[in-house]
């Protein structure tokens, strides 16, 4: 399995490397140990932890109740946790 994810029973716990400030919301693939995302929104008064939130949330076709900034509210570095998605994580790598 790769260091980015792991299942531990029906949720998805995902290591992030964020970039704020991007033209758009998108994944650029992996950052050593991380998946990388690009955030269009700037790193002011939550905004880009909301729209990463929303971004993973259609992503992994979840309502906003199951997805949860575990840590790094203030880091680059995240981790999120996505209760009961049935979208596989390797899906983020293929759109990149």
């Amino acid at each position: 399995m790769p260091d980015w994810y792991r299942i531990k029973d029906d949720c998805l716990i995902l290591t992030l490397h964020v970039q704020p400030g991007a033209k758009r919301t998108e994944i650029m693939g992996l950052h050593g140990d991380a998946l990388k995302v690009r955030v269009a929104a700037a790193a002011v008064e939550g905004q880009a932890n909301t729209r990463l939130l929303d971004f993973l949330r259609q992503a992994f076709e979840v309502p906003s109740s199951r997805i949860t900034l575990k840590q790094g509210e203030h880091a680059r570095r995240k981790v999120v946790e996505i209760q009961g998605s049935q979208v596989s994580p390797e899906t983020l790598l293929a759109s990149a």
